[in-house]
């Protein structure tokens, strides 16, 4: 099985907001960061989020399974690098990876799978054969 494409899709910062009474960055901060991240994978697989808005047309999450590995302290500099792991008929599988920019460790790790969604009709379509075309380009 070829290896995925990594690619950065986030910078960010570990500021005390986002941590929980014991310091470190709290799990719903992972979901967000990861969440912002996949916003701009979208857009490095060929999803304008300007032509998806004028023809209703988005992506709904259905799954997330997240793995965290070591602690974000605050004033930690983080980086997410995402990877296209699987296309589907109408869904997308991608892969992100959290690491500490410092250490170069990584901390946490999210696999998403998501459906492309009229937004109208409030229903999973078929990715469209021209983003499926661009998309096809980051498969491993």
């Amino acid at each position: 099985m070829p290896e995925p494409k990594f690619l950065e899709t986030y910078r960010g910062v570990v500021h005390p907001w986002l941590c929980d009474a014991m310091g470190h960055l709290t799990t719903r901060h992972y979901m967000a960061m990861f969440d912002d991240a996949a916003w701009h994978m979208m857009l490095q697989l060929g999803d304008q989020p300007h032509r998806a808005r004028e023809n209703q047309l988005g992506w709904a999450d259905v799954r997330h399974e997240i793995e965290y590995f070591h602690e974000l302290p605050v004033g930690t500099l983080v980086i997410v690098r995402s990877a296209l792991l699987r296309l589907g008929g109408k869904s997308v599988t991608c892969k992100y990876e959290m690491h500490n920019a410092e250490s170069h460790e990584l901390c946490a790790a999210m696999t998403a799978t998501s459906v492309r969604f009229d937004l109208k009709a409030r229903a999973a379509i078929p990715v469209e054969p021209e983003l499926r075309q661009k998309m096809e380009v980051w498969l491993g």
